[in-house]
């Protein structure tokens, strides 16, 4: 016989995952900083995150191409967990464009909380790096973010540009501005 619980349990273990994420993100960050000195930790944590993007975006990719779909936006299958990662999720359009904004995230919230969101923010540019792995004429940028004070995260996707689509995919090249608001 199947067991069941409920959806408010559910969402209760995801949020448990996300505040250990959260942590080991933090962690891992303040030792390649402390370790390696601002510039170089930094630099470190942005290849790493590029490289989780990356992973997760050809996941996606070829989840698409199994089901004998393109790599077009429309066919991005979302990839995280919908219950326990945020409070809420809505759409609405801002000039013109569709925006996702997500209440209450989690990690962002564990991050403040330690004062520490200017170093947690730095995992929040998985979001372009695994849109781009994904299609790189594209990339899923945030235009507010929970760990920079914001009330709330937006995203929105924009078409990239060939400096971006560049500096992405060089193995050396800054493409933290990528996501700047």
């Amino acid at each position: 016989m199947a067991e069941m619980v409920t959806l408010e349990d559910a969402k209760e273990q995801v949020r448990r995952v996300c505040v250990r994420l959260a942590y080991l993100h933090l962690s891992f960050a303040k030792t390649l900083i402390n370790e390696l000195g601002e510039e170089k930790g930094r630099e470190l944590i942005l290849k790493s995150i590029k490289d989780y993007g990356i992973r997760i975006g050809e996941e996606v990719k070829n989840a698409a191409t199994s089901r004998c779909l393109d790599n077009t936006p429309d066919n991005y299958k979302e990839d995280l967990p919908l219950y326990g990662m945020h409070d809420g999720i809505e759409t609405v359009e801002v000039d013109g464009e569709k925006r996702m904004r997500a209440y209450g995230c989690v990690m962002g919230k564990v991050w403040n909380q330690l004062g520490e969101g200017k170093l947690g923010r730095y995992y929040c540019l998985v979001d372009p790096a695994k849109y781009m792995a994904f299609n790189p004429n594209y990339k899923l940028m945030h235009t507010k973010v929970l760990p920079d004070g914001d009330e709330y995260c937006e995203l929105v996707l924009r078409q990239t540009n060939e400096r971006e689509k560049e500096d992405f995919s060089s193995s050396n090249k800054d493409w933290l501005y990528i996501d700047q608001k």
